[in-house]
């Protein structure tokens, strides 16, 4: 969402105006120079080329979420196992989720990329935009997080044990579950209403998030905190109960009887294959955000950033564009990861293995005819 082009020139409108004497350019030139040896000035002009990159971004979350959702609604009219459709309702979910937090805050930033970003003087007010725009990143943040330990729970759960799972697990308790992750999220986003916390516009200019890098105060800190350590929590449990379920089944599939029931199985599968890909496309989408927050408000606070505050505005820039890309991998891994397409790779890949050995096959001794026994028939 964040395409930037950046130049020196004096005529940007982000710098303030001189008259046209040679006085004021000596005077702006002075000034622009300062500020850049300072490294807490950035030159900020949206290009023709950003705006694309942008637009062609939104318009792949939208057609890939979009898509993810049709084949999620689709498997869920068609399935009448329980627990799968409990994960099919969690999964769809997070689609929504998805795709509402990719087009509400995507359509702010583009907004305030057309319109040249805000000013880095004005960077430390909050207006109410960037208020919204702030609490939309938390909230959307954190909601698939939430999501994506519920459902690693819900399914470690279902295969470890099935029975306790069953009388559990509904789906009336399953829309309750959800309720509770919408509305705890939304509680944490709208901390700074209570001033618990603020939100500001980030470098450059064109995105709104808690105040990490210039005069954060103690509940500055404390909001990161809680934020970070909601989402990192959020995935390690995500992490260990998805553990638990794969080694499980991994276990079952090796002590599997003829005659068992291969279909659950198989759908168990199914699902536990998709959480894996889920938790792994928020590691990596969201950690760096996650952790940068944290180191630039504890350094920020402690007043020890010095001269590295540049690099940690680079890194916030690089961390929010990775969590962008959270929601617009997250419904590939319902696109290609089922278990249809699982099977076409898995009989695809025993081709493959079946081919080799059999050329490797001609090669073996046992495959030619021995010239001993050919020699004593002969006599």
């Amino acid at each position: 969402m964040l395409a930037l082009s950046h130049y020196n020139s004096s005529v940007s409108p982000l710098l303030p105006h001189f008259s046209n004497n040679s006085g004021g350019k000596v005077e702006a030139r002075v000034a622009v120079e300062g500020l850049s040896q300072q490294g807490n000035f950035t030159l900020v002009q949206p290009t023709t080329s950003g705006i694309i990159v942008v637009v062609l971004s939104m318009t792949l979350g939208i057609i890939s979420n979009i898509v993810a959702l049709f084949i999620l609604a689709n498997a869920y009219c068609l399935q009448r196992r329980r627990s799968k459709a409990t994960f099919l309702l969690f999964a769809t979910s997070l689609v929504v989720t998805d795709f509402v937090g990719h087009v509400i805050p995507g359509a702010l930033v583009l907004r305030l990329y057309l319109h040249g970003g805000v000013r880095p003087e004005d960077f430390d007010t909050s207006d109410g935009m960037c208020q919204f725009l702030g609490g939309s990143m938390v909230f959307f943040g954190l909601c698939p997080l939430f999501m994506g330990c519920a459902m690693a729970a819900e399914r470690c759960l279902g295969v470890t044990r099935p029975l306790l799972h069953s009388s559990l697990v509904t789906k009336t308790r399953t829309k309750i579950c959800l309720s509770i992750i919408w509305l705890a999220a939304l509680l944490v986003a709208m901390l700074p209403c209570f001033h618990l916390g603020s939100y500001a516009y980030q470098d450059p200019g064109t995105w709104c998030f808690i105040r990490v890098l210039s005069d954060t105060e103690e509940v500055d800190v404390a909001f990161v905190v809680l934020f970070s350590g909601l989402g990192l929590t959020s995935l390690a449990v995500a992490l260990v109960c998805n553990t638990i379920s794969g080694l499980t089944l991994v276990v079952a599939r090796l002590r599997r009887q003829p005659g068992s029931h291969r279909s659950a199985k198989s759908h168990d599968i199914e699902m536990v294959v998709q959480l894996v890909g889920i938790m792994v496309t928020s590691c990596i989408c969201w950690s760096p955000l996650l952790i940068f927050g944290l180191m630039s408000v504890i350094h920020s606070y402690t007043g020890s950033i010095g001269d590295n505050l540049s690099n940690y505005k680079i890194l916030m820039v690089m961390g929010v564009r990775l969590a962008t890309w959270n929601q617009i991998l997250d419904p590939w891994v319902y696109i290609l990861l089922r278990r249809t397409v699982l099977r076409k790779i898995y009989l695809i890949a025993k081709c493959q293995v079946g081919l080799r050995s059999s050329m490797l096959g001609r090669w073996e001794p046992t495959s030619f005819p021995s010239s001993d026994k050919k020699d004593v028939n002969h006599v």
